[in-house]
């Protein structure tokens, strides 16, 4: 996920595309006769060496080859340091350990709560918002929801939807190369907080201009946010939630500034950090051994459900990004109870059929942004158009 101010990048070799291939884990199929270091699917071979990610990595060298004054970039890159966002981070951190004090020392009970209730609501629009919807088009929604969707992401401060999306659909598209703008081979301080504070990589910034927005771009709402989010940003994620406890509990400007603002602000902020990071290191990998992301309990409770990163990095278009969607991930009840009033419809989900086919396979797939990509396999496509058909046809008996 990408959370807030400018997405610079780093990389660990200037001159070169880099790719670390992970060990083999464990994987959950059925078929353990396939327990070797290769995954075959028809006439395709995967392995530590030969699989999606190194194969992105010949693609990118292959699309700057011809590309003198890219490959000059890449070449003289050296990451430095951007000063104003360092400043802002250390100060949104170190706020936050006073705000913290401050719950314990001054605050009312009632200010603490509410910081925690507007962490919960605003990572709703990060979760069922933000990624699931606008980054990886993963159902669709009527525009009341997306507006209540709008509303609790701007809470949260994450920039506008517009570019959170861009930057994520890269991030899956160029996964753990040096075009992902939080590549976790970078390590966990880079992939946590680091890309915030570092000029991006040459290639992040190439391939942000390359991926199709053109859908959010026909989406007025999420057009609107972007074109009003500085005003949007002081009304909703500063102003509101400050004035809200010094107006109905009397609780001081100077507590709930630091509380909630800046502790709020923060702790959503590494939530969001932690599925960059954690989950992308520590975990199980059930259904592509060969990338970084893991199934990680700790990071789906935290972020509402969205840990189970290994499926997700996977299947980027299922709306309930885990093959089990309602084992603690409280973002697919959200959408799931939106799709009953009908505010929410077209969820796209993954049949145990595709989710066997890719296990067994364990490599395909894995760098699509979401529904939408023209490199979705068409075995997969097929299927997906299928089962809408069926749910057409379902929803017209009923």
């Amino acid at each position: 996920m990408c959370p807030t101010t400018p997405n610079p990048q780093t990389s660990s070799s200037s001159a070169q595309l880099t790719c670390r291939t992970t060990p083999e884990a464990p994987r959950n199929v059925t078929d353990e006769s396939d327990e070797n270091s290769n995954s075959k699917f028809g006439s395709e071979v995967f392995s530590e060496k030969d699989n999606d990610i190194s194969r992105t990595v010949k693609r990118l060298a292959e699309e700057t080859k011809g590309n003198s004054k890219l490959r000059k970039e890449i070449e003289d890159f050296k990451p430095t340091i951007r000063w104003p966002d360092l400043i802002a981070q250390l100060f949104i951190h170190l706020g936050c350990l006073y705000g913290l004090f401050l719950c314990v020392w001054s605050a009312k009970i009632l200010t603490t709560t509410f910081a925690l209730a507007s962490v919960i609501a605003s990572g709703f629009g990060i979760t069922a918002g933000a990624h699931r919807l606008w980054s990886h088009r993963a159902y669709k929604a009527r525009w009341p929801l997306r507006l209540l969707l709008i509303f609790l992401f701007t809470i949260s401060g994450q920039r506008h939807v517009y570019i959170w999306a861009l930057d994520h659909r890269v991030h899956h598209k160029y996964s753990e190369t040096d075009a992902d703008p939080h590549n976790a081979n970078r390590g966990f301080f880079f992939s946590h907080v680091g890309w915030l504070i570092l000029t991006p990589h040459p290639l992040v910034v190439e391939k942000r201009k390359m991926v199709d927005m053109s859908d959010l771009e026909q989406d007025p709402i999420v057009m609107w946010q972007k074109r009003l989010y500085p005003l949007w940003f002081f009304l909703i994620a500063v102003l509101m939630p400050v004035s809200v406890p010094v107006y109905f509990w009397n609780e001081t400007v100077w507590n709930s500034f630091w509380i909630n603002f800046n502790a709020r602000f923060c702790i959503t902020l590494n939530i969001a950090f932690f599925v960059n990071s954690v989950a992308h290191m520590w975990g199980q990998k059930p259904y592509d051994k060969y990338i970084s992301p893991v199934e990680n309990l700790a990071v789906s409770i935290a972020a509402l459900g969205e840990g189970w990163h290994n499926f997700h990095h996977v299947f980027p278009w299922d709306y309930k990004t885990g093959e089990l969607g309602n084992r603690w991930n409280p973002s697919t009840k959200f959408i799931d109870f939106f799709a009953k009033l009908g505010w929410a419809y077209e969820l796209k989900s993954v049949s145990a059929q595709m989710i066997a086919r890719r296990a067994k396979r364990s490599g395909d797939g894995s760098h699509i942004w979401g529904y939408g990509d023209a490199d979705i396999p068409t075995e997969d496509l097929k299927e997906l158009e299928n089962m809408k058909m069926e749910k057409a046809a379902e929803a017209k008996d009923d």
